[in-house]
C-alpha cells in the first residue's frame, strides 16, 4: 500500500500490478505470451528495429528538465524502447501495459526500470505533473491522463503505422492495399492538450520467409486468426514494409488539467 492508501501487488517477475477487476474483459487481459515472444523474436532478427531506433534516437535528444527525467511508455510490452533509451540518457523509466506476459519479462529484461500493470485508457497510476516524457509507440494513447501526469514542459512522443505499413501482407490477407495516413486524426486527438512540435518517418523493407511471417502476424491485434488464412499459408516469402510516422508533442499549459 502506497503513502495515499492505494493498494497494489507486486510480483514474484518484479512488475507492480494495480489491475482492477473492472480494467479487464479478461481474466488474461493483454497481449499473450505467444505475441510477446513473437514481437521479441522479430527484434532479436532486426524486424522492426528501425522504429525502436528511430524513437529511441528523437526521446534521447529531448531536454528533459527532472534530475533525473521521468519517462513513461504507454503498451510498453516487453521493455525495449525504455530499455534502450535508459541505455543513452540518465532517467526514471516507468512502463505500462495491461499483459502481464510483457510487463514480466520487460521486469526480467530490465530489472532497474519499474513495469506496472495496468489499462492506460483509464487514470494511469502516476501522480500529477510526475512526469517529463510518455511515450506511445504503436500502443494505448490517452491524451487527457497523459497531460495530467506530465510536468509544464513536458513532451509526449506518439509513433503510428504509416500508410504504407505492412502493405504487401494487407493486400495478400485482405485482398486490397488500402493506404490510411493516421497523423491527421493523431494530431486532431491530441489538440486539446498538446501541440505538435515535429515529425518524423522511418520505413524498413525485409524480405521474410514463412515463419517470420507467422510470427509478425502473431504479434499484431487479430494477426492470429489471420495467420490462418490460406493465402498466408501458402506463402514462402514476401517482400514487406514496415513504416511508421513519429509525432512529438508539447503540452499545452494549462490544458488538460
Amino acid at each position: 500500500m502506497c503513502d495515499h492508501g492505494h493498494s497494489f501487488d507486486v510480483a514474484r517477475s518484479g512488475y507492480v500490478s494495480v489491475l482492477q477487476p473492472q480494467d479487464r474483459k479478461s481474466l488474461d487481459a493483454g497481449d499473450s505470451r505467444a505475441a510477446v515472444q513473437a514481437r521479441t523474436d522479430l527484434l532479436k532478427a532486426g524486424v522492426g528495429v528501425a522504429l525502436l531506433d528511430g524513437v529511441v534516437a528523437r526521446a534521447a535528444a529531448l531536454r528533459l528538465e527532472g534530475q533525473p527525467p521521468v519517462v513513461v511508455e504507454l503498451g510498453c510490452g516487453s521493455g525495449d524502447t525504455l530499455g534502450r533509451l535508459a541505455e543513452k540518457r540518465e532517467m526514471s523509466g516507468v512502463g505500462i501495459d495491461l499483459s502481464t506476459a510483457a510487463a514480466a519479462e520487460a521486469a526480467r529484461r530490465f530489472a532497474s526500470l519499474t513495469w506496472v500493470v495496468a489499462n492506460a485508457d483509464r487514470r494511469l497510476p502516476l501522480l500529477d505533473s510526475s512526469g517529463d516524457l510518455v511515450v506511445s509507440v504503436h500502443a494505448r494513447r490517452n491524451p487527457a491522463e497523459c497531460r495530467r501526469i506530465l510536468r509544464t514542459d513536458g513532451f509526449l512522443l506518439v509513433a503510428v503505422p504509416g500508410a504504407s505499413d505492412l502493405i504487401e501482407l494487407r493486400e495478400l490477407v485482405q485482398g486490397e492495399a488500402m493506404r490510411r495516413d493516421r497523423v491527421q486524426a493523431l494530431v486532431a486527438e491530441h489538440n486539446a492538450c498538446f501541440t505538435v512540435i515535429d515529425q518524423t518517418s522511418v520505413e524498413q523493407t525485409l524480405d521474410l520467409d514463412r515463419a517470420a511471417l507467422h510470427k509478425l502476424l502473431r504479434g499484431t491485434y487479430r494477426g492470429e486468426r489471420l495467420s490462418e488464412s490460406p493465402r498466408v499459408q501458402r506463402l514462402d516469402r514476401l517482400t514487406v514494409t514496415l513504416a511508421s510516422d513519429i509525432v512529438l508533442f508539447k503540452a499545452r499549459t494549462g490544458q488538460g488539467r
